[in-house]
């Protein structure tokens, strides 16, 4: 354990001395502030954009509502923060494997399961540390526009979308330890990401995927959704995290470094 926690908290200073937490960070908090402010003013800018024009058209917009707000949010996290989350620690294992760095902690009797779990964990904190606050700068930013509204399900909608993101981490290690290159690493998650997107499209199965998790926030917000909808993917989610942690500590004990 001492062992664990020690390489543990090298994970996550390397983190911030690589920059990781800050880029990061940086992709989070910039959607989180982003989104309400396009949902509020976008209608705004396209009808002052065409105002005085002989352009007359019904964009069927409406008037924009705190749930915009958050649709825009869960979207933009969805994709462009889990992709900076999937490419920055794209090298996590692999780059350290590849250039023999973790050479030195091995031969100290650090075991290889051990350097694995604490990777997995000082990433997912790093995560954490960045996903959280840009939940609350979202939120006021939306209050701030809307005044009020209502949410539901506040751990249901953002609690999944975290895990998605642990599961992704889990699969860039995995990529990194079988493939020993960055590159290896990051099209093991693509790949796998791809498919778990044409499996949506498969009848009944959709609750069961994984990827549902990604995109599910809002429903949960607006309790379209509870959480008996999201509770099978969030099992195999689960499951295949711990999947592939084992699986990357067999094949990293396996391997001649």
């Amino acid at each position: 354990m001492r062992a664990y926690m020690a390489m543990t908290r090298k994970e996550f200073i390397e983190s911030l001395r690589k920059y990781y937490l800050l880029i990061i960070g940086a992709v989070c908090l910039f959607f989180a502030a982003v989104s309400p402010l396009l949902a509020y003013y976008t209608p705004i800018i396209v009808e002052w954009t065409l105002a005085g024009t002989e352009i007359e058209m019904d964009l069927g917009m409406g008037d924009p509502t705190a749930y915009d707000a958050w649709s825009q949010y869960f979207a933009n996290i969805g994709q462009m923060g889990l992709l900076a989350l999937a490419v920055v620690y794209g090298g996590l294992t692999a780059n350290e494997i590849k250039k023999g760095t973790i050479i030195n902690l091995l031969t100290k009797g650090l075991s290889r399961g051990t350097a694995i779990f604490a990777k997995l964990t000082a990433a997912a904190a790093v995560w954490t540390v960045c996903y959280l606050p840009g939940i609350f700068i979202c939120h006021f930013i939306t209050l701030y526009l809307w005044d009020s509204y209502e949410m539901h399900n506040i751990f249901l909608a953002f609690f999944p979308i975290w895990l998605f993101g642990v599961f992704l981490l889990a699969l860039v290690i995995f990529g990194g330890v079988w493939l020993k290159s960055m590159i290896g690493a990051l099209l093991t998650a693509a790949v796998t990401v791809i498919v778990l997107g044409m499996i949506s499209f498969i009848p009944n199965v959709g609750k069961y995927n994984p990827a549902a998790l990604a995109f599910d926030g809002l429903y949960q917000l607006t309790a379209q959704k509870g959480a008996g909808d999201i509770l099978p993917a969030v099992i195999i989610c689960a499951a295949l995290i711990a999947a592939l942690t084992a699986g990357s500590v067999i094949i990293f004990n396996k391997k001649q470094i």
